[in-house]
C-alpha cells in the first residue's frame, strides 16, 4: 500500500471536505466555505498564481505550476511541474492546505488521487471569454477568503476593459486580420480559432481573427492560411513554441499572404497575451497599439 492509498471510508471523509470551485456564466459558486486560513498554498495554472499575487497573497503560496510565470517572484516558489503533466505525489509533498487549480489540470488520475487525499481543492473555471475576466478574479478570492479584495481588482478589471473597448470602438474601418499561430510542426500552422483565448484578445484589441470559422486550435493546410488573409501573424514569444518571424514567414502559405508581403509579425509574452486575467486590458491596448500604430497610443509602462 502506498502512502497515498486510504480506506473507502477515509476517502469518502476527506471528500466531504474538498472545496469545489465554479465560476462559469453569471459568476462564482462555492459548494462549501473556502479555506480562509490557508497558509499553504499550491497554484496550478499562471492565471489563477497571478490573480493571487494581485490580490496581495503571493506569501501564502509554497508551490506553482510551469504556467506561473509572473510576477517574478513566482521563480522562488516550487515547481509541482506542468499543469497538464501533474504529479499527484509532487503536489502532495508540498504538504498544502489548500490547492488552488485551474479547469483542465491533469492528467485525470493524478486529479483523482489529489482529491481523494482530503487537501481542499479549489478549481477555477477558465471561459476564453473576456467577459468573464472578473468572474475569474471573484472566484479565486473566494478560494481564498479574500472577497472584498477580488470585488475591487475585479471592477478595476472591468473598468479598464470598458475604456479600451469605448477607444477600440473608434478605430477607422477597415480592421487587421490577425492569425495567431500557436505553432509551426511539420510545416503546418497550428491557429487559434472562434472560442479561444487568442480569439478573445484579438476581438478586445480591435482585430479579427482571420480563422474564425475554425473553432479551437486547429492545422491549417496551406489552401486555408492562404484563403485567412491575414494582414498580421501573432506568436507567443519566449517557451517551447516560440518562432521567430523567419521562420514564420518560410513557410510558402503565409509568403503569400498579405502578412508575410509585409513581413507584419507581431511576438508577445503568452501569459500576458493569453492569460484573461488581471493584465488583460494593458495586454489588448499593447496589442492593439501594435496592431494600428498612429491610431492607438502605447502604454507609457506595461505591468
Amino acid at each position: 500500500m502506498t502512502d497515498f492509498s486510504m480506506s473507502l471510508a477515509t476517502v469518502s471523509r476527506h471528500l466531504a471536505t474538498t472545496v469545489f470551485l465554479l465560476a462559469a456564466g453569471a459568476g462564482a459558486a462555492l459548494a462549501q466555505s473556502p479555506v480562509i486560513d490557508a497558509k499553504r498554498i499550491v497554484s496550478v495554472g499562471g492565471t489563477a498564481t497571478e490573480i493571487i499575487y494581485a490580490l496581495g497573497q503571493g506569501d501564502r503560496l509554497v508551490a506553482v505550476d510551469t504556467t506561473s510565470t509572473y510576477p517574478a517572484d513566482t521563480a522562488n516558489k516550487a515547481s509541482v511541474g506542468y499543469m497538464r503533466q501533474l504529479s499527484a505525489e509532487g503536489v502532495l509533498s508540498q504538504k498544502a492546505d489548500l490547492i488552488v487549480m485551474e479547469a483542465g489540470s491533469g492528467p485525470a488520475d493524478a486529479i483523482a488521487i489529489l482529491k481523494a487525499s482530503g487537501v481542499p481543492i479549489a478549481t477555477i473555471s477558465t471561459p476564453p471569454e473576456a467577459s468573464e475576466i472578473g468572474n475569474k478574479i471573484r472566484a479565486v478570492g473566494a478560494a481564498i477568503g479574500k472577497d472584498s479584495e477580488a470585488e475591487k481588482l475585479a471592477s478595476d478589471v472591468e473598468a479598464k476593459l470598458k475604456t479600451l473597448e469605448t477607444e477600440i470602438s473608434a478605430l477607422p474601418e477597415p480592421r487587421k486580420r490577425v492569425l495567431f499561430a500557436l505553432s509551426l510542426a511539420n510545416g503546418r500552422v497550428m491557429a487559434a480559432g472562434s472560442h479561444t483565448t487568442a480569439d478573445a484578445i484579438i476581438g478586445l484589441a480591435g482585430g479579427i481573427n482571420a480563422v474564425s470559422d475554425v473553432q479551437g486550435y486547429k492545422p491549417l493546410s496551406d489552401e486555408a492560411v492562404i484563403a485567412a488573409k491575414p494582414d498580421i501573424v501573432l506568436v507567443m514569444n519566449g517557451g517551447a513554441m516560440h518562432m521567430t518571424a523567419e521562420q514564420a514567414f518560410a513557410l510558402p502559405a503565409l509568403q503569400a499572404t498579405p502578412a508575410g508581403a509585409n513581413k507584419a509579425f507581431i511576438a508577445m509574452d503568452g501569459l500576458y497575451l493569453l492569460g484573461l486575467g488581471p493584465r488583460s486590458a494593458e495586454a489588448a491596448h499593447d496589442l492593439a497599439a501594435q496592431l494600428y500604430p498612429g491610431a492607438v497610443k502605447p502604454a507609457e509602462s506595461k505591468p
